[in-house]
């Protein structure tokens, strides 16, 4: 066995209890998306995956199972589950370190940024894919067919993350308002970065993203003007974008609506990842640098670059159960818990109050894991005092893992302009 694989280091995963064939197991997956393998390991082996820390060798993993349960496992056990995980790329070492490096030559090497999930979470081909849409958009769970243009200039939006299947009518909710408002031609889109971005607080790209209805530009003039202002570490973590769903599913959308024929529209792709740290230190983003400086580079680049501009938020709310760490499935009791919660983070939210919304988090102490925290606190920032209208709220109720998402619409009448 080759040396580094004697003490072996587990990557970050997601692991999560399922039931398969009448058999509890540990699923485990990989979040960052360099490999897409999806492996299920029995849950007595847990203990033993926890213990691959970097730190150990396998003698000492052994004395420490012997330790906890008194149970001998034998090398060559360990050995079969050190190739499993290595052989998936799950493990440090120089096999996932050269895939890294092959992901980010590709990806920092390609003209625009591929449709990752095309294919996988929704159509690849426009036609269904546009059938898909249509049908979100058809009541009775959608708000049925789009209307003439309102008197309101669209300012901002939130509008959910998590794929089509679950959460279309609440996609439809949120494109359906901003089609009916006075188009805008720019959009700075935020999107939650689930892996992380490396200890970086936002990740931009300047790559157009590829659809089934064709690419969507970036603004590249806005775009230059936010990163001559928040400096390089703007693009630091840009390989987050490769594989994260959370701007992508937006994109479709905003693409979707122009090939309906709305008017040319240009985004600015802006990965965050800063809340949950400010949340651990129970202090506002507000007093990180690195979060304000970009904010206030989003700001003045808004005003130095005429455009219509609108603020998009691709953000879940609740993540609860099982599946997401929690002992306990997710029942009629804790569904009304969650949505009360839920409709309280979302009161400072119509009021366009940040500090109120990151507040009210923090008293809540994120017992249900709001993934879309950092998205819209930046929402928040860049329209300050801008109310909120609650379009859609809605939960998918899985007992083993719970999601909630919301769809809200920032408007100013366009006489007020």
């Amino acid at each position: 066995m080759a040396e580094w694989l004697e003490t072996p280091q587990l990557r970050p995963v997601e692991a999560f209890p399922v039931r398969v064939e009448d058999q509890d197991v540990i699923c485990l997956r990989d979040p960052s998306g360099v490999t897409d393998a999806v492996l299920t390991v029995p849950r007595g082996l847990a203990p033993i995956l926890a213990l691959f820390d970097g730190a150990r060798s396998l003698v000492d993993v052994q004395a420490e199972i012997m330790r906890q349960s008194g149970e001998l496992v034998l090398r060559s056990q360990l050995e079969s589950m050190i190739e499993v995980l290595d052989r998936h790329l799950f493990l440090e070492g120089p096999h996932v370190d050269a895939e890294r490096a092959r992901q980010r030559a590709a990806f920092l090497g390609a003209p625009t940024r591929p449709a990752f999930l095309a294919g996988r979470s929704y159509p690849a081909e426009p036609e269904p894919l546009a059938a898909l849409l249509a049908q979100d958009v058809a009541p009775p769970d959608g708000p049925g067919p789009i209307g003439p243009r309102r008197g309101v200039i669209a300012r901002g939006l939130i509008a959910p993350h998590i794929d089509f299947n679950r959460a279309g009518s609440a996609y439809a909710w949120a494109y359906h308002a901003l089609a009916e408002a006075r188009e805008a031609d720019c959009f700075v889109v935020l999107g939650t970065a689930h892996a992380g971005l490396d200890g970086h607080t936002f990740a931009a790209t300047a790559k157009a993203f590829e659809t089934p209805f064709g690419p969507l530009e970036v603004d590249r003039d806005v775009l230059d003007a936010v990163a001559h202002q928040a400096g390089g570490s703007l693009f630091a973590a840009e390989l987050a974008h490769r594989n994260e769903h959370s701007i992508e599913f937006q994109a479709v959308w905003l693409r979707y609506l122009q090939r309906a024929g709305g008017g040319e529209r240009r985004i600015v792709p802006l990965l965050t990842s800063f809340a949950h740290e400010a949340l651990a230190r129970s202090e506002s983003p507000a007093r990180t640098r690195a979060v304000e400086s970009v904010l206030e580079a989003v700001q003045n680049a808004m005003v130095s670059v005429p455009r219509r501009y609108c603020i998009v938020a691709g953000a879940d709310l609740a993540h609860v159960g099982p599946r997401f760490g929690d002992a306990w499935q997710v029942g009629r009791i804790e569904l009304a818990r969650i949505e009360a919660e839920d409709r309280a983070l979302l009161a400072p939210v119509a009021q366009g109050d940040a500090e109120g919304f990151f507040t009210e988090t923090l008293r809540q102490q994120d017992r249900n894991r709001i993934c879309g925290l950092s998205p819209i606190y930046a929402l928040l920032r860049l329209l300050p005092g801008e109310p909120g209208r609650l379009l859609h709220y809605r939960q998918w109720p899985d007992p083993d893992g719970t999601v909630t998402f919301a769809s809200v619409s920032f408007e100013r009448e366009a006489s007020g302009t």
